[in-house]
């Protein structure tokens, strides 16, 4: 039965290769022939070394085929490779000049990727007004990624008056399908009654699912929830644990906060080197939520409790793992 199996495996994997191959020259058929969304996926082949061997001269080329028949997937595209000197020579005018055709088009993508340079002053000049513009075309398309960018805007009052209730209306929609960074903010603003009535199990809800999606800042916040019983029966054991995932990612205050729950012995065993080693490594940003006034004196006051060894031990574990956090992130 076993070998049946495989011969019959093999013999389907060498129909399927087959089967590509003729697809690729079918592709490439029309592609010559002038179909703009063959030309299209072909320079995508091309781009993403998928189908074909990564060539981003070939991809340009073939992106531009199809952008200039109008088709807009392929002129955002090209706009991108302007934009990072993919396969063409760098150039902004160029970059914003193809997304621009796409986003008159109405493509939801280009729309929020032009509001992205605006906002970011990225091959435009900064402008908020514009970044807002078509961040909103997007998201009244129901882009997710755009929503969740207007939802900034309005938080922080970028191209638009100040307007917590809009933001919140933005983040939710941008929530409701997934985007965890808006699950988080729409949480802290349930907790904090920004924007949104005061609601603890609303807040519970929404950081919750950022942080199980892996968002650093929900991760925090859900911890502080459970240190301090808001919207669940306080549990400092809760608390550590989801203060150690934040900290785990490098987030600074996961750091801090964890190190601050090992200096009182709340939720983790009293550990004076664990305690040090995590408050160092968060001393490398500024705290943004504490449950304590002065970080500083927390650290040298466990620093105390070690020896010399012990806190030169710590000092090079704090070392290596920053070491290996960088690694990890920039490979």
């Amino acid at each position: 039965m076993s070998l049946r199996i495989i011969v019959l495996t093999l013999a389907s994997s060498t129909v399927a290769i087959a089967a590509i191959a003729q697809s690729d020259a079918a592709l490439r058929d029309k592609a010559n022939r002038g179909d703009a969304n063959a030309q299209y996926e072909l320079g995508k082949m091309y781009v993403t070394g998928k189908g074909e061997p990564q060539d981003f001269v070939q991809g340009a080329m073939w992106y531009r085929k199809a952008a200039d028949q109008g088709y807009a997937d392929a002129q955002l595209s090209l706009g991108a490779m302007y934009a990072r000197g993919h396969g063409v020579p760098p150039d902004n005018v160029q970059a914003v000049f193809w997304m621009r055709k796409a986003a008159d088009q109405g493509g939801a993508f280009a729309q929020s990727a032009l509001g992205l340079l605006y906002a970011i002053g990225a091959v435009v000049p900064q402008d908020y007004a514009q970044s807002v513009l078509w961040f909103r075309k997007a998201a009244d398309q129901g882009l997710a990624e755009a929503q969740f960018n207007l939802g900034v805007d309005y938080e922080k009052g970028l191209g638009v008056p100040k307007d917590l209730a809009q933001a919140a209306i933005w983040y939710r929609k941008a929530a409701d399908q997934g985007i965890a960074e808006a699950q988080a903010e729409l949480g802290a603003m349930y907790a904090a009654g920004e924007g949104v009535p005061l609601d603890f199990a609303k807040a519970i809800l929404w950081l919750r699912k950022a942080a199980d999606q892996g968002d650093a800042e929900a991760q925090c916040g859900l911890g502080l929830m459970y240190y301090k019983g808001l919207g669940v029966t306080k549990d400092d054991a809760q608390a550590a644990v989801w203060f150690r995932k934040a900290a785990d990612q490098g987030n600074t205050d996961g750091q801090n906060l964890l190190g601050t729950l090992y200096a009182v012995g709340e939720g983790v065993p009293l550990d004076h080197g664990e305690a040090y080693f995590w408050l160092e490594l968060g001393s490398a940003g500024k705290p943004v939520v504490t449950v304590e006034s002065d970080l500083s004196a927390v650290r040298d006051g466990v620093a105390s409790h070690l020896s010399s060894t012990e806190l030169l031990q710590a000092q090079e574990r704090v070392r290596k793992w920053t070491e290996e956090h960088a690694a990890k992130t920039n490979p």
